[in-house]
């Protein structure tokens, strides 16, 4: 056990070091503010204050973990044997950043509570983030510090033992649009005809009248497909059906259609299946309690898992909404048209409330790859390019890389075909 002397205890501290030592290096810690404790330690230990007691491990403190609420910082980026870093230490410390207070301030979104401009879905931009404005989004620095300090560390504590955690890959499919034309009723078909016509999308049309007539499946529809790729590998993979009312954002099929909820239970056979929410639920509590209520009579199990729509996460209030309609796991920790890192990690952790100051049972899954940003890529070898270095970061570390696809990608017309390109992934980077 790792022993951390402190002059103040407090939840922001115990909750970023337990994510370093215990979740990413998997080495127990516990706490103390007694001097004659930390002496009488025979293991591992680290002095975090201001100041050392004598010549022990120590991290100089940037006053972050001991304060409350927002405040203005002043974030000077730097290299640490080049990895970005911040809040330097001085000569003192064992090493020369403060990564505890580094770490809260990327695990916790600080800088979401700031002052900021969303943009026209009401979504914390990617451009506005510390990791995007230092060219380091791309790297899950959370992981790569901690792995930092830890062989720091085995130079002063030789036998200091951190057992060697799994890489886990996970490919999600986010489903806001099972069906391209089908079950979408007479009204809405009638509308989507008269589109076509209005915009001269006579392809389409065609599409929808062979669709409709049985002649053909419907594009979207390629669940089946999906299920049989998953069988071929031993990974997690999880589905997220939108369950809501039509509104100006959620065009999926309606709730009571009863071949949409065929196609659920019958993709719930072989797959977890969960909720993403609505763009109205995001924000409404009773609706979003609704949604997963309906969905989670349908699948006849509960619904504890939950993707925001457009990913439109805003702390707390959002995150706040899904642990009082008791979700315990959310998947939307991520921008959808840049690849990275949103948290700086490729570890799962728990929301911390800053508002609050305190840890709540959320536990918040990070992904580093959304398949809007890799829509652009006009090759093959281009998209492999993204994925392979995004991959890599992520091994290093044994991390957990997260992808997220939607059917409607895989099911579209592009220069690509992306669901052979997908299983491509799936086969290359799943171990």
């Amino acid at each position: 056990m790792l022993l951390i002397f402190t002059h103040k205890i407090t939840n922001r501290l115990t909750y970023t070091a337990k994510q370093l030592f215990e979740k990413i290096l998997g080495i127990e810690v516990t706490f103390t503010t007694k001097v004659e404790d930390f002496i009488r330690h025979t293991g591992p230990k680290i002095t975090y204050s201001k100041q050392p007691l004598q010549n022990e491990f120590f991290i100089r403190s940037n006053d972050l973990l001991f304060e409350q609420g927002i405040n203005d910082l002043d974030i000077k980026i730097a290299s640490w044997d080049g990895i970005p870093c911040f809040f330097a230490c001085g000569e003192k410390s064992a090493i020369p950043y403060d990564i505890f207070s580094a770490s809260f301030y990327l695990l916790s979104r600080y800088e979401e509570y700031l002052p900021h401009v969303k943009d026209n879905v009401g979504r914390f931009p990617a451009k506005e983030s510390i990791a995007y404005q230092n060219k380091f989004l791309e790297l899950p620095v959370v992981d790569l510090w901690a792995y930092k300090m830890l062989q720091a560390l085995k130079e002063r504590f030789p036998d200091i033992k951190n057992p060697k955690r799994k890489y886990s890959f996970t490919s999600i499919i986010n489903v806001t649009t099972s069906h391209s034309y089908a079950l979408r009723g007479f009204i809405r078909s009638l509308g989507g005809f008269f589109l076509d016509i209005g915009g001269f999308k006579f392809r389409s049309m065609a599409k929808r009248t062979l669709v409709l007539l049985g002649i053909k499946k419907d594009p979207y529809d390629n669940f089946q497909e999906l299920i049989a790729i998953h069988k071929k590998f031993p990974i997690k993979t999880m589905f997220f059906f939108q369950f809501a009312k039509y509104s100006a954002h959620d065009k999926n099929i309606s709730p009571n259609n009863n071949k949409f909820g065929y196609l659920i239970k019958s993709v719930a056979d072989y797959s977890a299946v969960s909720l993403s929410t609505s763009f109205l639920s995001s924000t409404n509590k009773m609706v979003l309690k609704e949604e997963k209520r309906l969905l989670g009579n349908l699948v006849n199990r509960p619904i504890k898992y939950s993707r925001l729509r457009y990913n439109r996460v805003n702390v707390p209030s959002t995150y706040r909404n899904l642990i009082e309609t008791e979700f315990t796991d959310d998947f939307s920790m991520g921008y959808t048209h840049e690849i990275g890192f949103r948290a700086g990690t490729c570890t799962p952790f728990y929301f911390y409330d800053i508002n609050m100051e305190v840890r709540q049972p959320l536990k918040v899954h990070p992904f580093a790859i959304h398949d809007y940003a890799l829509a652009n890529c006009k090759k093959k070898e281009e998209a492999f390019e993204v994925m392979d270095r995004v991959y890599r970061q992520v091994k290093q570390v044994n991390g957990d890389l997260v992808i997220i696809f939607s059917n409607e990608l895989l099911g579209s017309s592009h220069k690509l075909n992306w669901l052979e390109l997908y299983q491509s992934f799936l086969r290359r980077y799943y171990v």
